[in-house]
């Protein structure tokens, strides 16, 4: 989970002392009046992860602060729709913030995306171009003609980091929700296209319904 600053991206590098609280005072009563100790059972490290990302020490994890915590594998933050896509998916009770359970689930979600990140980054330049991205959604099964998948990056196509980072490209936070997109678009005509013919007729509100809910 750990960024490197040239690729990738993931969790900001805290060491062993996280948002200013000392290494170890994780197992002892925080101040606001939840134990701080991790749940039995829980990794220790993914623990001390959790707590580095919930600066306030309530016990979950805001959409701010899980902002601050992400960044690309140029040190930029993750953008702000992308935080909330990924808020979405994990707060399972709807609680409005993450609990331990869910960043469990948001750790390895984002650490198998990482995975593919790395695998259709065939140049290692720490972002997608156009070819890697036709690629990758060609491996997840969608056969997108050539003007969906130019709209596609010139929508999540970020502009390059000045001084240093990756050129101008799709960095990981931006794959992810272009990914996340398109399968959520394409499940919505699904469940439209009963008869599987490749059409479907819906009204005006169903339509700006699926368009909406699209990260």
């Amino acid at each position: 989970m750990y960024s490197n600053p040239n690729y990738g991206g993931g969790l900001r590098h805290s060491g062993s002392v996280s948002r200013g609280y000392p290494a170890g005072s994780y197992g002892e009563q925080g101040s606001y009046g939840y134990q701080a100790g991790p749940p039995a059972g829980a990794d220790p490290q993914l623990w001390q992860w959790f707590s580095a990302v919930d600066a306030d020490r309530s016990g979950s994890i805001t959409v701010n602060e899980l902002q601050a915590a992400l960044v690309n594998g140029n040190w930029q933050r993750f953008d702000l729709d992308t935080v909330k896509m990924l808020m979405n998916i994990f707060d399972t009770d709807r609680s409005g913030t993450i609990g331990f359970a869910e960043f469990s689930g948001l750790w390895k979600y984002i650490s198998d995306w990482q995975g593919v990140f790395r695998h259709f980054d065939r140049d290692r330049s720490g972002s997608i171009d156009g070819h890697e991205l036709s690629e990758a959604l060609r491996s997840f099964g969608y056969n997108l003609a050539p003007s969906l998948l130019t709209l596609i990056e010139q929508k999540y196509t970020s502009g390059p980091t000045a001084g240093y980072g990756p050129p101008a490209g799709i960095t990981f936070d931006r794959f992810v929700r272009a990914c996340v997109a398109v399968k959520t678009l394409t499940e919505a005509f699904q469940r439209q296209d009963t008869d599987r013919d490749g059409w479907v007729t819906i009204n005006y509100e169903e339509f700006m319904r699926i368009v909406l809910a699209a990260p």
